[in-house]
């Protein structure tokens, strides 16, 4: 993996992604600004710029089976949205499954086996567990079915594609845009830290990005925890840790947590006191950025990351070209730039409503 000492290329990322030529649309919004790994599936490889040029069509109407973790965030609704308009476009089926949460690594499976029973001949797995899954995928691809890995990560080789961003780079840009906020004013002070739920692999890397940011400054992480990105969960660990340590200064850690601070802090008369930052984006942090409320969050664009999933998908089927680990790259967004930032890279557009069939 690159270094991660990155606010200079997240910058750049974003005059890419709002310029006018990156602009997303249904029928072109390639090509677009990408890193790409190589070797792939290895951390510590190196990463290049490339844009990312997708199929114009499938050849046939090929079908294709993904799997995510749930659909109980604007993050997956937003990731819902890319596979489903890039499956329109390419002109191939697709059949959605959604576990309902990261508590049901058995449920996903059963889910991913039903699917390739009935005959998909490509699979996109939003994985629940960096390890849980591996015998699975390894099974699946015995059969010459590829496997897409998106935005979660799996641990291992077994999969045919990644499409994913670093959650470790997430957690770091957020640190370090958390520090350099702080730089301003001076001294140290307390941040409570709730990355997700544990044992998913993107948690796991952003926390040690997150912390990793964070060393050395006067910033100091008083206490962490984890737990499923669901509002009424990561209300309650907020809660928790406020009644615990109530000099905290920022609260950091998932787009839920962010949102659900912003109620809690006002309840407790502390909106004033602490800040608020998120270590991805959605619609609750876009509103909570313009409304003053989030001090900003970077964003790993999880419809672009979406989209190239379901185009790598194809070119593996077809037998075409594929990049087998890339991303787009990383935007830092906050109260200065936010009007300008693409959203449609990153939020599913205002009335979606969720598909579970493309045919």
């Amino acid at each position: 993996m690159k270094s991660l000492n990155k606010t200079r290329a997240a910058l750049t990322a974003l005059a890419f992604v709002c310029s006018g030529a990156a602009a997303v649309a249904e029928d072109a919004w390639y090509p677009f600004p990408v890193e790409v790994t190589h070797p792939p599936f290895e951390a510590q490889s190196p990463r290049t710029d490339q844009d990312y040029v997708a199929l114009d069509k499938a050849e046939q109407k090929w079908r294709i089976c993904v799997s995510i973790p749930h659909l109980k965030d604007d993050y997956w609704l937003a990731v819902n949205y890319g596979l489903a308009s890039e499956a329109r476009r390419l002109g191939v089926a697709m059949t959605l499954f959604e576990a309902g949460g990261y508590g049901n690594l058995e449920k996903q499976m059963a889910q991913i086996r039903e699917c390739i029973a009935a005959g998909d001949n490509a699979l996109i797995i939003g994985a629940i567990s960096a390890d849980g899954l591996t015998p699975l995928v390894s099974e699946i691809r015995a059969k010459d079915i590829p496997v897409i890995d998106l935005i979660n990560g799996m641990n291992g080789t077994a999969m045919s594609a990644k499409s994913l961003v670093s959650f470790r780079d997430m957690g770091f840009q957020a640190g370090r845009y958390l520090v350099d906020k702080h730089g301003a004013q001076g001294g140290a002070a307390k941040v409570a830290w709730f990355p997700g739920p544990e044992g998913a692999a993107w948690v796991t890397a952003g926390d040690e990005g997150f912390r990793e940011a964070l060393a050395g400054s006067p910033l100091e992480i008083v206490a962490s925890r984890h737990g499923d990105t669901g509002e009424a969960a990561q209300s309650q660990l907020i809660n928790e840790v406020l009644d615990e340590i109530p000099d905290v200064a920022y609260i950091a850690g998932t787009a839920v947590t962010a949102e659900a601070a912003i109620s809690i802090l006002r309840k407790r008369k502390l909106n004033d006191q602490v800040g608020i930052v998120s270590y991805y984006f959605g619609p609750g942090v876009y509103r909570g950025i313009k409304r003053g409320k989030i001090l900003g969050a970077p964003s790993d664009l999880p419809a672009i990351q979406a989209r190239i999933a379901v185009d790598q998908a194809v070119r593996l089927l077809e037998k075409k070209p594929v990049l087998h680990h890339v991303g787009p790259k990383i935007a830092v967004v906050n109260a200065a730039n936010l009007e300008k930032f693409d959203l449609t890279t990153t939020l599913a557009p205002k009335g979606f409503r969720v598909v579970f069939k493309v045919n």
